[in-house]
């Protein structure tokens, strides 16, 4: 009704084209408006800086977007411009591909800044995800593009599926490496600061954990730098986990001639000095002692306590050691060598008879 009161007339025309272009300005105004008010009123209320984010950063395109069509809208109304109606409708949809791209870019990107802090992924590796997530959706928002402006896609799809084979095969080991950092990272397998065990008997501490490899500064004062995707593909031993806390055991063994009761009484005095004495040993959990076997030469027992961390354990099992076999020689508890005795037949042209163990002595005797 509108349009066929204006027209004909440029000047009404124009006019009307103007107010539609004001009136999609307006629009836009009020819209950045609101939701910047609603982003600092949700920022003041919640700790998560998620929100607010997010509507700061769909806010300027959202102002684009709408000044944009509203002046494409505005020449739409122009009868004289009648003959590029198409090309303004085309365009028209053309925006509006463009920036659901960017709104799906910019919404995914706050999300995922979010997500990685909360899973204390390193910046690095946080970066590199992002990149690789918005190229994807940019290569489909422009595939989507093509499509809409009559250019076959599929030849392209195709092409793309043969070279992404190609370069996939080329970085194999770089992608590889790459996915398994990710997982190592989302896992929660370990942090920075954790000291681990390799089944191949590397340990260290985690300095960082990268995109490619993982960096263990070892005990030796070394670097070690380890592919994610041996530490996926490998059994490791987090020292740090579910606690830092960690046992220590000592086995050893006493003659057949000592007084069992004497030995674990004085055996458990011992590590309870030692848990007291040591800062590395853990106060909160009491020694464990057990007799295991009766072995060859002597009665073999265990002794069971906990250190504060794998460092300290070191410490807190060669302090227990030397304290037992300080403490056993002052108690006249005996630590029987392996002894073989060997009987000889004292009639003339006797044989040796066969050779038997003698846990009961220090050394070996020979009878006659």
């Amino acid at each position: 009704m509108i349009s066929e009161i204006t027209s004909g007339s440029p000047l009404l025309e124009g006019a009307w084209a103007g107010g539609i272009l004001a009136a999609f300005a307006l629009a836009a105004w009020l819209i950045v408006f609101v939701l910047g008010r609603a982003g600092r009123r949700i920022q003041r209320r919640s700790k998560t800086a998620f929100l607010p984010q997010l509507l700061r950063s769909i806010s300027r395109p959202i102002f684009i977007f709408l000044i944009a069509e509203g002046f494409l809208l505005a020449l739409r109304s122009l009868s004289y411009l009648e003959a590029w109606h198409s090309y303004v409708t085309g365009a028209a949809a053309a925006v509006a591909i463009v920036f659901v791209t960017h709104m799906i870019a910019l919404s995914v990107r706050p999300w995922m800044n979010w997500y990685m802090r909360r899973r204390k992924v390193r910046p690095s590796l946080a970066q590199l995800t992002q990149r690789v997530t918005t190229t994807i959706i940019v290569a489909i928002g422009v595939l989507v593009l093509l499509q809409h402006f009559g250019i076959a896609i599929s030849p392209m799809l195709a092409g793309l599926g043969i070279g992404g084979l190609a370069i996939a095969l080329a970085l194999q080991p770089t992608l590889s490496n790459f996915f398994a950092g990710a997982q190592l990272v989302f896992d929660k397998t370990f942090h920075v600061g954790d000291y681990i065990e390799l089944d191949s008997g590397e340990r260290g501490f985690i300095t960082n954990v990268g995109w490619r490899s993982t960096r263990v500064h070892t005990l030796y004062n070394n670097l070690m730098i380890v592919p994610n995707a041996r530490l996926v593909q490998t059994i490791v031993t987090n020292y740090h986990g579910p606690d830092m806390k960690m046992a220590v055991m000592v086995e050893a063994g006493v003659s057949y001639s000592s007084d069992l009761h004497h030995v674990e009484k004085v055996a458990l005095e011992v590590a309870r000095e030692v848990i007291a004495d040591l800062p590395e040993a853990a106060k909160t959990d009491d020694a464990f002692f057990a007799f295991d076997e009766v072995g060859d030469s002597n009665i073999n027992f265990w002794i069971w306590l906990y250190a504060r961390d794998r460092v300290g354990s070191f410490r807190v099992k060669s302090e227990l050691i030397k304290r037992l076999h300080s403490r056993f020689n002052r108690e006249g508890i005996v630590i029987n060598y392996p002894v073989r005795l060997i009987s000889y037949d004292n009639s003339e042209g006797g044989s040796p008879l066969p050779a038997r163990d003698d846990p009961g002595s220090k050394g070996p005797k020979e009878g006659r």
